[in-house]
């Protein structure tokens, strides 16, 4: 990154790993802009970050094109660029393949795919105009290595569409200076697994924890800011993939 104060958009950013992305930019100086489809849990989450002056909210459904949109023109007016674009925001969830419905495979899109789709189209164009930028998006490691006992066919079949298309964009991207990675988390701790034992699932890595997410924010800030790399997917997951039997 440089010298200058860097702008970073964040989505899915009002609780879990989007809201310590938001803390970890904030503690190397960089503004924010942060995005959730809940408003008023958004507007609570921020206010444990304090640095009100650096941060910037969008509410709005990423599903809807206008948001990303939105995201990146308040990046913009209120900071001067979008330096920065990590798509965090996401579904995810348990159904067997053939009791999947319609509505189910296009709510997965829609947020997803599409949503991350047009936000990184939006942010595209404004890092053209500013001759570069990097984008790190959010897989999952059960892209690389699925698990029996997790039927999620609906969710995966979009979170490879991440895969591919964070791959696809850092070779199309490359001359215009736009790096583009992604993160792919194991077993992390975030309210996404409700009530669930996290602490026995943790024990599919080869380092038998489960990960926390200031180790998923430093992948992010890492990938955002290492200047000759593109095109990575990298796995924090406590050697989940490395290991499995």
């Amino acid at each position: 990154m440089s010298n200058k104060t860097q702008t970073v958009l964040i989505t899915g950013a009002s609780s879990g790993m989007g809201l310590d992305i938001a803390r970890g930019f904030l503690d190397i100086g960089s503004n924010v802009v942060l995005n959730s489809s809940n408003s008023d849990k958004l507007s609570a989450a921020t206010k444990t970050l304090g640095s009100a002056n650096r941060i910037a909210l969008v509410p709005g459904d990423i599903g809807n094109k206008e948001t990303g949109e939105k995201i990146v023109r308040t990046a913009v007016e209120r900071f001067g660029s979008a330096d920065v674009l990590v798509n965090n925001a996401g579904i995810f969830g348990l159904k067997p393949f053939l009791e999947n419905s319609e509505e189910d495979i296009d709510r997965y899109i829609g947020i997803n795919l599409k949503g991350t789709y047009f936000v990184t189209q939006a942010a595209v164009r404004q890092m053209k105009r500013q001759s570069g930028g990097s984008i790190v998006n959010i897989g999952t490691v059960l892209i690389m290595h699925s698990r029996t006992g997790l039927p999620a066919s609906a969710a995966l079949i979009t979170k490879g569409g991440i895969h591919a298309l964070t791959t696809s964009l850092a070779s199309e991207l490359a001359t215009d200076n736009i790096r583009v990675n992604a993160v792919a988390p194991g077993v992390i701790r975030t309210p996404i697994y409700g009530e669930a034992d996290i602490e026995s699932i943790g024990g599919v890595a080869l380092m038998n924890r489960v990960g926390e997410v200031k180790e998923t924010t430093e992948a992010v800030i890492h990938l955002a800011t290492a200047g000759f790399t593109t095109g990575v997917i990298l796995p924090v997951d406590g050697g989940y993939v490395h290991g499995r039997a």
